[in-house]
């Protein structure tokens, strides 16, 4: 029993004639006549009675065509499912983004195009730092993620840069600094800073150093924090000052922090990068790239 042979049958009952389902399903009647027979011979029982005025169902055959409905129907939807799922339109995405770029403008934007866009998909959105971020990249528990990467692409990832971030200094409300603002790093040298961990994100963390080094900065680290929110908070809470991504000063989710920029953390280019294990053939994933390329474009 095929399909095919299902539709011609269901045909021929709502037709009421082999004649009418000809028609309908676009061949001629012999082929069709012989596609029934071909039917009840593979089920071993006669479906049809038939005689001058035309073909009446048998108790077998009002029975399969209750049954042959709900297949067809059922087919219809895995088929639709199966499309919707290789087009991208359904499934699901998780991605992972550093918790500071949740409020740049263009990532809000990229989230917002792609549930307006795909609101069929489970779109999980997870708030990582770069560290975590990749390790669960490269352990195929993430589709993809925003985040800071050193100079080179870890093997077994695909990359577009997304956007160019650069440094700010995080300072207390009440700090003389805001008052009168450092011209260059190394007037810095003596305060107090909140600092993070490299693990949390090894590609900021060397990139930061390294211009540092440049510069002849050596900030002296009083007290860390687990990532740049814990470290505004502390901030704020008059424990030090920070050098942080300049995406944390468009928002004002910290109160108590003032911002100020330099030139010198201005000249610092953090690249963000939009990452994905390039073996994943996702459509999903598929479509939140070409999104993202869209984005940049």
């Amino acid at each position: 029993m095929e399909f095919r042979q299902l539709q011609y049958f269901v045909a021929v009952v709502e037709e009421g004639s082999v004649s009418g389902a000809s028609r309908r399903v676009h061949i001629a009647q012999p082929a069709l006549t012989r596609q029934i027979k071909l039917l009840e011979e593979s089920l071993g029982t006669t479906l049809f009675v038939r005689h001058a005025q035309g073909m009446q169902l048998t108790l077998a055959g009002q029975t399969l065509y209750q049954e042959a409905q709900d297949l067809l129907n059922r087919r219809n939807q895995v088929m639709a499912r199966l499309a919707a799922l290789g087009s991208g339109l359904s499934g699901k995405l998780s991605l992972g983004i550093t918790v500071t770029h949740l409020w740049v403008p263009m990532v809000a934007k990229l989230l917002h195009d792609f549930r307006s866009r795909y609101a069929g998909v489970a779109f999980e959105v997870f708030p990582l730092l770069s560290g975590p971020q990749l390790e669960r990249l490269q352990q195929g528990k993430l589709d993809a993620g925003i985040l800071y990467l050193g100079d080179e692409t870890p093997a077994g990832l695909s990359t577009r840069l997304l956007h160019r971030d650069h440094l700010i200094l995080a300072v207390p409300a009440s700090s003389p600094l805001t008052e009168s603002p450092p011209s260059r790093l190394a007037e810095l040298n003596d305060e107090d800073f909140v600092w993070g961990f490299r693990s949390a994100s090894p590609g900021y963390y060397d990139r930061m150093q390294a211009h540092f080094q440049r510069h002849d900065f050596k900030p002296r680290v009083v007290q860390y924090g687990a990532d740049n929110i814990a470290i505004l908070s502390m901030v704020a809470a008059g424990l030090g000052i920070a050098i942080v991504p300049a995406a944390a000063g468009s928002s004002s989710f910290v109160p108590g922090v003032r911002f100020l920029r330099l030139a010198e953390l201005d000249a610092c280019e953090m690249p963000l990068w939009f990452a994905w294990r390039t073996e994943n053939d996702s459509p999903t994933l598929g479509n939140m790239i070409a999104l993202v390329e869209e984005s940049v474009d």
